[in-house]
Order: structure tokens, then sequence, then C-alpha cells
């Protein structure tokens, strides 16, 4: 189940290699979110003041850092270091808590429990908070180095949000330069729509499907003509006429030369299992 899939589940889904039931409509009580991109110092600034203002108001927020500590990736604000940084530079009158995976469970659960009982107003975490976080009273969340991540997973963390009875603010920070046409073309989707399905189809176009007999998740396809997320007809279409070959002829034994070139082309468990069960 999932609110964004990666583009190879998406793949997976057009070709007919996985069933689909759609929900195309937000739970009961969700509340609309704006998103915003802050790339400049006063953009950042700026984010700043509305935690100030959101908790004033009596609301939380969250701040999600891609990283635990500063060696675990380069370049990246980690969560242990920007939770002392917020708590000792920037809102030095606000209760800070942090999350992350390397805590134990209890301990986990029990920071958790205190962050939606109102025990703090700020909660600084790595993507441990993308599923199974229920704060109705946060409404507001800053997402650090967000060109690193991908849609799915950015759709996911912002749906952490909304989910009380006030309007929800997600800030996205970029650093990625003025260069990078890939990150800026993501994160303008997640200002343009909060639709996980148009995102979906938004991240499989940008990043690709990756491999269908194989494990890549995005990436260019093995496919030699088509991209999935420009030919998706064409596909449908190629889809219809393979089911109807199979289901006439299962063994292919009417087809030796599209079983040479399957087996050739494609090897492996997954092949073998087709023709031999």
């Amino acid at each position: 189940m999932t609110a964004t899939p990666i583009p190879r589940t998406l793949s997976l889904t057009y070709y007919g290699d996985l069933d689909v039931s759609i929900l195309d409509e937000m739970p009961p009580g969700r509340q609309p979110i704006t998103t915003r991109i802050a790339r400049s110092a006063a953009e950042r600034r700026a984010a700043y003041e509305l935690v100030r203002e959101e908790v004033g108001q009596g609301r939380q927020a969250f701040v999600v850092c891609a990283a635990i500590d500063e060696g675990n990736r380069l370049e990246v604000r980690a969560a242990e270091k920007e939770a002392e940084r917020l708590q000792t530079e920037v809102f030095t009158d606000l209760r800070i808590v942090l999350l992350h995976g390397r805590m134990r469970p209890a301990e986990k659960d029990r920071i958790m429990e205190a962050f939606r009982g109102g025990e703090a107003d700020l909660l600084i975490a790595t993507t441990v908070i993308e599923v199974g976080v229920d704060v109705p009273n946060a409404t507001l969340m800053l997402v650090e180095n967000a060109e690193r991540f991908g849609l799915a997973q950015l759709h996911q963390l912002r749906g952490r949000i909304g989910r009380g009875e006030h309007p929800s603010t997600c800030v996205l920070f970029d650093e990625s330069g003025p260069e990078n046409e890939e990150a800026h073309a993501r994160l303008g989707a997640m200002i343009r729509t909060t639709d996980g399905f148009e995102l979906a189809d938004e991240d499989l176009r940008l990043r690709g499907e990756g491999t269908l007999f194989d494990i890549r998740q995005s990436g260019m396809p093995d496919l030699k003509l088509a991209r999935l997320a420009e030919d998706l007809d064409m596909v449908t279409r190629a889809r219809a006429r393979a089911f109807a070959i199979v289901d006439a002829d299962p063994g292919l034994d009417q087809h030796p030369e599209l079983l040479d070139l399957l087996r050739t082309t494609y090897r492996g468990e997954a092949i073998e299992w087709l023709f031999h069960g």
C-alpha cells in the first residue's frame, strides 16, 4: 500500500504485473497543505519564523534530515547535528526532541508519544517518520536537502502534516544549485500538486522506471525503443498482444523465434519459471 509508488512499482502496474486497487480520495478530515521551496538565507529565516508562529499558536513542527550524523553522508544536514544547532542557535526557547532509526524501539516509542502528547514543540528526525506517524497537532514540516529525496518519499513525508483541524505548510530546503535542473523539476512538482498519482508519473518520467527483469528501481529501462512514461499507449497495446499470444500458445510452441528471443534476452529464474513452472 503506497501513496506514491516508486518508478519501478508504477511501471510494473502499467505492464500488468501487479493488480491495482485505487483510492483516489483523501481520508476524511485532512487539511490542505501548502508547499514552498526555500533556497536563500532569507527564505530559510522566513521558514524559521513560521515555526515560531505555529508554535506560538500551540502547534508543532517536524524537521526532516537525510542522515543521522555528519559522517553518514557528505554535505547532508544530519539529524543529530541539526538538532544541536537548532536548539543552541535558533530555537533556544523551544522544546526540541530527536528521533532516528538507530534508537532502540522503546526509545523511539517514548519520544513519539512525548511529541504526540505535546511535550515537545519541534521533532528533528530522519525519514523514520515517513510512515506510521500521526500527530494531528503538527502543522509544519521543514525538509533539509529536499533535492536528495525522491518524489515518492517527499510526498510520504509531507503526508505527516495536515492531519488535524488546521491548514499545514511544508517547506523544502533546496541546496542543489541553479544547474541541477532535474532536482528543480522534482521540487517544482511538489509545489504544483499534492496528487500522489500525478507525482508518481512525474517521478517515473524524471528518474526512469529501472529494469523490468532486474532489481534496479529507477534509471534507464531495458527496453530498446520505448520509454514507459512517453509511450504508455504503445506499451498497453503491446501488452494486450502479448497476453493474447500466451493465452493461445502458453509454451510458445508455435512461436519458436519469440521463445528463443526471450531466452537469449532475459535469463534467470523468472524466465525458467515462466516456461517450466
